[in-house]
């Protein structure tokens, strides 16, 4: 069984943005993500207890994920990516195709969005262009040609918007080929089965 403890990322603790101390933080703290998920690993998509894969804030007892909440997820793609237990158990899946850097793109620009400052918004800009769409990055994501060169070209000069090609690609992307394998996944059914058992 799995000991409960304060979780790993939510949306704010992105690493977009971050100090290295506070990236170093994050990462140790990713590590007990990383042992609440090895339920998912050994090409498994199932999980034995799915509380150990929802987002938890310090300090506070985990939330119950309702069947209704569960449900919902199968209405649209930006429903499950409104709900941050929605969030949590799709990236989940996502380790289990070793694909999360799609999600984690999608979310870092959504962070993106909210920069306030110009001089932040032009580091963020280059930050997430480097880890996410050039080439060879870290976490490359899977665009197309044209699509990255628009973006790199919007590097000239960031915007809130500079993303927004590629980002849209990704959605799409998860919404046509990820979403629909993770709505027929062992993974979701079981979490759908456990909410409804804890409601009986």
């Amino acid at each position: 069984m799995w000991q409960r403890s304060a979780l790993t990322r939510s949306l704010s603790d992105h690493p977009v943005g971050k100090d290295p101390q506070a990236m170093r933080t994050g990462q140790r703290q990713n590590k007990g993500m990383r042992t609440r998920l090895g339920c998912l690993s050994h090409k498994s998509d199932s999980c034995s207890d799915f509380t150990a894969i929802l987002p938890d804030k310090p300090n506070r007892a985990l939330k119950r994920l309702s069947t209704e909440e569960a449900t919902r997820w199968a209405d649209s793609f930006d429903v499950l990516l409104s709900h941050k237990y929605g969030v949590a158990a799709f990236r989940a899946f996502l380790k289990t195709e070793f694909s999360e850097e799609n999600l984690e793109f999608w979310l870092a620009c959504e962070e993106f969005k909210k920069t306030r400052s110009t001089a932040k918004l032009v580091s963020k800009a280059h930050r997430i262009f480097e880890e996410f769409v050039d080439v060879q990055a870290p976490r490359e994501v899977n665009i197309d040609f044209q699509t990255r060169e628009a973006t790199r070209k919007n590097m000239q000069e960031p915007s809130l918007t500079c993303f927004d090609q590629a980002q849209g690609k990704v959605h799409s992307l998860m919404e046509k080929d990820s979403y629909p394998r993770f709505l027929r996944s062992k993974m979701y059914l079981d979490l759908l089965s456990q909410s409804q058992r804890r409601l009986s």
